[in-house]
């Protein structure tokens, strides 16, 4: 089965960790977040905007950056708005970390400095600060498990009165 990691560096907003906890749960994906947190992770903000999902979430809590690296080994891709190179350049290899910063700042120029070939960005206008991180983190969730044809994630869907082949 394919790995996918979601690494959260020092993430501020609690809705917005919640949301992304809700997209791992839902994709198989395991997430990773780097304190210090800017919230309680008791935090009701939190595990409402990951509803009924937190019993499909694998979570991985580490205190620094440091520690987050001494115990991963990537390959990790470094999602940020300086980037030069797109996110749909890459290929993702199994096991992969997909890495965010925080809501703020984003992450630390001299981890981006000392991995220009593992940085990307999402495409947006110019004079545009960021996406919001939930959807950025859901944008490359889905690039990644698109190029690997979406591996144990349920492809189709039923209606609950009709049939499919009824309105073909």
């Amino acid at each position: 089965m394919a790995v996918l990691n979601i690494v959260l560096v020092e993430p501020e907003i609690p809705q917005n960790t919640g949301n992304i906890s809700r997209t791992c749960a839902a994709t198989g994906a395991r997430l990773h977040l780097v304190k210090p947190l800017g919230f309680a992770i008791d935090d009701r903000k939190l595990k409402r905007a990951g509803l009924d999902y937190w019993h499909f979430l694998d979570i991985t809590y580490y205190d620094n950056l440091e520690d987050f690296f001494q115990k991963n080994a990537g390959p990790f891709f470094y999602f940020t708005t300086k980037a030069p190179r797109i996110y749909t350049d890459v290929s993702y290899p199994d096991g992969t970390y997909l890495v965010f910063g925080k809501e703020t700042a984003g992450l630390p120029e001299e981890l981006l400095v000392r991995h220009p070939e593992s940085c990307v960005r999402l495409p947006m206008i110019e004079g545009a600060r960021s996406l919001n991180l939930s959807n950025a983190v859901a944008v490359g969730v889905f690039e990644t498990l698109r190029q690997w044809g979406f591996p144990s994630l349920q492809s189709a869907g039923n209606l609950t009165k009709y049939r499919w082949e009824d309105s073909i």
